[in-house]
């Protein structure tokens, strides 16, 4: 659901300025710069409106974050959250995930965070899923070898189809749930997964174990069709 323009959105993100990277392809290679004592990087694809990403930021404070999101008047949001507690360990970025290798170098990451990403549930929109193979790949090149991508969604066709994927490349998987808080929550919970649970929707959660991977065969591997998909 789109969100409605911000009064004042400029003002606001310019007052939140001090955790806002306005071009982060100049950072690429360079990110611990932001913290030179930070034990990890951590990329959060999509942060919305901040509340996993100021919690976990606050929550491992040895950690470099960096939140990714398109909308301004989500990320202006979060902005504001990470000012309100201080954070100095967490920064955010306007950008696109298929345009990560612009701005960071193979293996520069040590985690990534897919939380509740749109499941494009058209077959035609596959290959715009976040967990298609062809962001699967691009993530594996960004993360170091034994990073993670760690993942949440309520969807379970999209987490049925993103296990698929997986699956062909190769790429191995742990502590997989089919439904996370079924005994109470467990860890940080996003804004979205908060209602969530409240409503007693089932989260699906897996984690992925990066390594490198071969370069795209052909179209042949991305062309075929998601049977979980359709109606």
């Amino acid at each position: 659901m789109r969100m409605r323009k911000k009064p004042n959105l400029g003002p606001r993100m310019e007052a939140c300025r001090a955790w806002q990277i306005l071009e982060p392809e100049e950072m690429a290679g360079r990110w611990r710069s932001l913290k030179p004592d930070a034990c990890a990087l951590w990329v959060e694809v999509g942060c919305g409106k901040g509340k996993f990403t100021v919690e976990t930021a606050a929550a491992n404070p040895d950690v470099l974050l960096l939140a990714l999101e398109r909308c301004r008047e989500a990320m202006v949001m979060a902005m504001e959250k990470a000012k309100a507690m201080g954070l100095t360990n967490v920064f955010f970025l306007d950008l696109d995930a298929q345009d990560m290798e612009r701005c960071f170098c193979p293996g520069e990451a040590d985690r990534l965070f897919l939380n509740f990403p749109d499941p494009w549930p058209r077959s035609k929109n596959a290959k715009r899923r976040l967990t298609h193979r062809k962001f699967l790949r691009l993530y594996t090149r960004v993360l170091r070898e034994g990073g993670e991508i760690h993942l949440k969604t309520d969807n379970r066709k999209l987490f049925d189809f993103t296990l698929e994927e997986l699956a062909a490349l190769g790429l191995p998987t742990k502590n997989r749930s089919y439904n996370l808080h079924e005994n109470g929550t467990v860890g940080i919970l996003t804004g979205y997964e908060e209602k969530f649970y409240a409503q007693g929707v089932p989260i699906c959660r897996v984690e992925v174990v990066c390594r490198p991977l071969a370069e795209p065969r052909t179209e042949e591997e991305t062309s075929h069709d998601e049977r979980i998909f359709r109606c």
